[in-house]
């Protein structure tokens, strides 16, 4: 039995008596008598359940579910209550404040695209993250960045100083309390010691409908064959390259009379919008990690 604590909410606690609203995500063996459980609990605790999903995957032998409840109980007693639970029925679990925005650090090398678009849809469009850095390998960025008012960290990095460019990377998440690390277009590999820590914890948006034309040059690779669709996907990071967990894709029909440089331009929106709703949805705690894939409660 595990449970998990949100990131960053531990400061969160609520008097009795004001009324919270609370997102509660969790995974567990499956078995009959799980939704009853919950609910029972949350109404014990005075919770009004506003939304509830639910999904026992066959291949995996799990049950995940997410809940949003309204509550006038304390983080305190939630905690403790949820916790009894979660060693009867071997849960994980996170219990968050709905729509609290999660502290962000955004990677990127020269691409502005991903950049611009979650930067504007934190500002403009209620994005529920707390962008506290961009993070990049170059300092091309650095005034996009600045006319956003984010704090920009130019932190190089070359073959003899992968190691320690990482190292200053895990320092800022850890100095700025970042629960999500987001490579909108950062074009260096990540070692595994680096994906291990902050696994379930990093997105990357590939530039391609993967598992198809990975690596470099997918658009190039994609005209080359000669597609009809192409393509972005959002995932979230491992030690092998390209392969994580994907959390969304999204795709935009071409054809025949499309040059590279038209696919890169229709390619840019599609990875913009797969990054955003997979940041969202991962802020929003709708994405639970089952193996090498994920449920998404939409």
């Amino acid at each position: 039995m595990r449970t998990v604590a949100t990131p960053g909410t531990s400061a969160a606690t609520r008097e009795h008596g004001e009324t919270t609203h609370w997102v509660l995500s969790l995974s567990c063996p499956d078995r009959p008598g799980i939704v009853h459980a919950v609910a029972g609990l949350l109404a014990e605790l005075g919770g009004n359940i506003t939304e509830s999903q639910q999904f026992g995957d066959p291949l995996s032998g799990l049950f995940f579910m997410r809940v949003q409840v309204e509550a006038a109980t304390s983080r305190e007693l939630l905690d403790e209550a949820l916790a009894v639970l979660a060693e009867e029925f071997s849960m994980t679990w996170t219990l968050d404040v709905a729509g609290r925005r999660m502290r962000t650090v955004l990677m990127v090398s020269t691409a502005a695209h991903c950049l611009h678009d979650l930067l504007f849809r934190q500002q403009s469009e209620g994005l529920p993250v707390d962008i506290v850095a961009v993070v990049s390998n170059h300092t091309a960025l650095a005034d996009v960045a600045a006319f956003y008012g984010i704090p920009f960290h130019h932190v190089p990095v070359t073959r003899d100083t992968k190691a320690e460019a990482e190292a200053r990377l895990l320092e800022l998440v850890e100095e700025l309390d970042a629960e999500l690390v987001v490579l909108a277009r950062y074009m260096q590999i990540l070692s595994d010691d680096l994906c291990r820590t902050l696994a379930g914890r990093i997105i990357n948006i590939h530039h391609s409908f993967l598992p198809s034309f990975k690596g470099a040059r997918p658009y190039a690779q994609a005209h080359d064959r000669g597609v009809k669709l192409i393509g972005a996907t959002a995932h979230y990071v491992t030690g092998d390259l390209d392969e994580g967990p994907i959390i969304e894709q999204d795709v935009e029909r071409v054809d025949h009379s499309k040059k590279v440089e038209d696919l890169v331009a229709l390619g840019q929106d599609v990875e913009r919008r797969a990054l955003a709703r997979a940041v969202r949805w991962h802020a929003e705690h709708r994405v639970l990690l089952d193996g090498h894939r994920t449920i998404v409660f939409r």
